[in-house]
């Protein structure tokens, strides 16, 4: 039995899953013709009470997307340091968008109105245009980190100030929901783009929608074939995210609760300096000088248990749908044997 922690991207269709994937209806989406697309589209952007959403391959394609719907070149995205669409999208921002970044050291992962307002540029010709705020929640590198709505609103009306625009990187979306009690339609009031991943917590094989207004909608599928991210019968995949959508969610709180069980029993280890606060399915912990981040990788990939080195002294686990009762246990058990 392989455990495997390294990303809740590792997951694999249920029966279930597969059987409304091969139930599918589909079309020719390029022509707006998939039957199935077009109902997951719908039924997403009602969920967040949008007026439209657009169905793309993955979550660096949504939010590149949006980052080059909402800017032009020589404009500035302000954003965490850590965060996805800076770390983890291959200099996008720069290659796509042809925009600079200004980058805020928030706490794990998460930055502040106040932060927002004290970084936007002075209306001046040597400095970039500030145009374009970037939240991530939850927070990946922050350990699943999950921001406080109350700032979330205080950074809106920061945007509105500052005639900015909100784009919000909601690839574990999903979980933040579940575990603050909040609902899709809160966010969608705030932000003026949302991109909500599939292929995470949900389960699906691939797939991520970006949400916004019919008018961003349009342009954003105007950019999405600039990128190649047209697609043909892809109503097969859109089953799987429609399938997630309506048995996926309220689960994740079960992924929560696996995630600090396995974090109690790392903090209990004399060779662990610190395990980041776990508030949904990613634990992040590092290490003291006696063993390093890929040494403990490796110990523990020879007993097929599998995490993720993100840093010299830091290995990450997420904690996702194949990840059973009994894997949790045998992970204890592993973490606790070993020395």
């Amino acid at each position: 039995m392989t455990v495997d922690f390294r990303s809740d991207t590792m997951t694999r269709p249920t029966p279930e899953m597969l059987d409304a994937m091969m139930k599918a209806r589909v079309g020719d989406d390029v022509f707006g013709e998939d039957p199935t697309i077009n109902e997951l589209e719908s039924l997403t952007a009602g969920m967040f009470g949008m007026e439209a959403a657009l169905y793309c391959p993955s979550g660096t394609m949504t939010n590149q997307i949006a980052i080059k719907c909402h800017t032009q070149p020589a404009d500035e995205v302000i954003c965490d340091e850590s965060s996805h669409v800076y770390q983890y999208e291959g200099g996008g921002i720069a290659f796509n968008s042809g925009a600079s970044v200004k980058l805020l050291h928030g706490d794990r992962g998460r930055i502040t109105a106040q932060q927002v307002k004290e970084a936007i540029n002075p209306d001046d010709p040597h400095r970039a245009s500030s145009r374009l705020v970037c939240l991530e929640n939850t927070s990946n590198r922050g350990g699943g980190s999950c921001y406080d709505f109350s700032e979330i609103k205080k950074i809106k009306q920061v945007c509105i100030d500052d005639n900015l625009s909100f784009h919000l990187d909601g690839a574990r979306l999903w979980n933040a929901l579940v575990e603050k009690k909040e609902t899709p339609k809160q966010y969608g009031e705030i932000f003026d783009s949302i991109s909500v991943c599939l292929s995470k917590s949900l389960g699906c094989p691939v797939g991520s929608l970006l949400l916004g207004k019919k008018d961003f909608i349009k342009k954003a599928r105007r950019v999405r074939k600039v990128f190649g991210g047209g697609m043909r019968q892809a109503g097969f995949l859109a089953a799987a995210g429609i399938y997630a959508l309506q048995n996926n969610i309220e689960r994740l709180k079960e992924d929560h609760a696996n995630a600090r069980r396995i974090a109690t029993a790392i903090a209990n280890k004399t060779y662990v300096k610190q395990v980041l606060p776990v508030e949904t399915n990613i634990i992040i912990f590092e290490l003291n000088d006696t063993i390093p981040a890929p040494a403990w990788v490796a110990a523990f990939k020879e007993k097929n248990i599998l995490g993720y080195a993100i840093a010299p002294n830091r290995v990450r686990l997420v904690v996702h749908l194949d990840i059973s009762n009994e894997m949790v246990i045998k992970t204890i058990q592993e973490i606790e044997n070993f020395k």
